[in-house]
């Protein structure tokens, strides 16, 4: 079982930056591949980011690419996204979520365990 608790979200204006942060309880962290999703009001739930456990393979989403930066510190069981020059359009919830397997994927159901959200909310 893991547990993953999101923290960092907030309201900020167009342009301002977030780092959010996602701390996983259990002792598989180190070999879970780790993916950050978002969804916005009335619509899916969509992919963002993902990193495998040794931070080789990262993706984004192609709206992300430039601006966020997904990272991992498996010392502290935590991974991170850095949001820079944020748009109204990234408003949304985003959720922390964990793989049981090493393949850094970008569809909500390869991913098993989920937080359960942090609001990031952009004004314009």
């Amino acid at each position: 079982q893991v547990e993953l608790v999101e923290s960092g979200g907030g309201l900020v204006q167009a342009g301002d930056s977030l780092t959010l942060s996602c701390v996983a309880s259990g002792r598989t962290f180190s070999r879970n591949a780790m993916g950050w999703f978002r969804q916005a009001p009335g619509k899916e739930r969509e992919f963002v980011a993902t990193i495998s456990p040794s931070s080789v393979n990262i993706y984004y989403t192609e709206s992300a690419k430039g601006r966020f930066t997904i990272s991992r510190d498996n010392a502290k069981n935590t991974v991170y996204l850095r949001m820079n020059s944020l748009k109204p359009e990234d408003t949304a919830v985003y959720f922390c979520a964990a793989r049981m397997g090493v393949g850094a994927r970008s569809t909500p159901g390869e991913y098993v365990y989920w937080g359960q959200g942090t609001q990031v909310t952009v004004s314009s």
